[in-house]
């Protein structure tokens, strides 16, 4: 059975009623509209939150790749590579600057955020090949950022979840350096159906319908494969440790929760953390609530973890 869109909102918490109203369209006719809309919001967003005192941005490019550069540590330190959420078809580097800034600030680190192609004009695998270019430039110039890579963490939210469980796989097999951390965020990562993606056909922020033209539009008609659809991946042994969070209320929510089983299946020292009463993006919908700022401290604690350990 479905969920419609009055019942879900009525499962919200009352903080989140009254911004989680709209439904994300993702037809072909819906993205340029929508990408325009969005990126206004979150320039306009991006410019009256700042830097915050303690954290500095600055402006680069890996390449042809640009990258939005957090800097909440001394030098060397420690580093994430970000992709932001977007459904593999929207954002940019304002996407998600309030969770970059939250995690260099919260676990004292470097972050890149990567402003990947975006489909459908560039399906799978232009996002993923971005990002991991990102990564590997980083390396390679470690000591110009002023990095330690030897402490690399990848994370994402969303679709940009998906992205960094994919630099994770990559890693593991030994294309990609090696990878310490693995924080992924509402992800993205199967584009098989779950039970969630069917009772949430018509919800706030995402829906199933949403999750459905978004992987069209990434695989491009082409069968999703493991490098492409983490959860597809078969063996998860050798994955780095992860931090796993999502929303009660999104089409996402099992894939996420499958994921983070399989993992410990595995012996991959995962953490799983399922938000109730909230709905896809609810820290992008409400950054200073008190649940967001749960989420981000959470996230940041993981990571200083890690890069203790690590």
């Amino acid at each position: 059975m479905s969920a419609d869109a009055p019942e879900a909102t009525e499962r919200l918490d009352p903080a989140l009623r009254p911004v989680a109203i709209a439904r994300t369209d993702f037809s072909l006719e819906a993205i340029p509209l929508i990408r325009a809309s969005m990126d206004e919001r979150r320039r306009n967003t991006v410019e009256q939150e700042g830097a915050g005192a303690d954290v500095t941005v600055e402006e680069s490019a890996a390449g042809s790749v640009p990258v939005r550069i957090y800097r909440g540590g001394a030098t060397p330190a420690p580093v994430v590579i970000y992709c932001h959420a977007g459904g593999f078809a929207l954002g940019n580097l304002d996407t998600d600057h309030r969770q970059c800034l939250e995690l260099a600030h919260r676990a004292g680190c470097t972050v890149v955020s990567v402003e990947y192609r975006l489909a459908p004009e560039h399906p799978y695998p232009a996002a993923l090949d971005d990002a991991a270019a990102v990564l590997k430039w980083v390396v390679a110039n470690a000591a110009t950022l002023g990095v330690d890579s030897t402490r690399l963490a990848v994370a994402g939210s969303s679709a940009g979840a998906a992205l960094a469980a994919g630099l994770a796989h990559r890693a593991a097999d030994g294309v990609l350096p090696p990878v310490a951390f693995q924080l992924l965020h509402q992800p993205v990562l199967d584009d098989r159906p779950t039970a969630s993606r069917l009772e949430f056909r018509a919800t706030p922020a995402f829906d199933g319908e949403g999750a459905d033209l978004m992987w069209s539009h990434y695989l491009a008609g082409r069968p999703g494969s493991p490098d492409a659809v983490p959860a597809r991946r078969g063996q998860l042994e050798g994955l780095p440790p992860a931090l796993i969070t999502c929303a009660e209320i999104d089409p996402f929510r099992d894939e996420a929760i499958e994921y983070a089983t399989r993992l410990l299946r595995a012996g991959v020292a995962t953490e799983l953390h399922v938000f109730p009463r909230v709905c896809h993006g609810f820290d992008s919908l409400l950054p200073e609530w008190s649940v967001s700022q749960r989420l981000f401290a959470l996230q940041g604690s993981a990571l200083s973890a890690a890069f203790r350990q690590g």
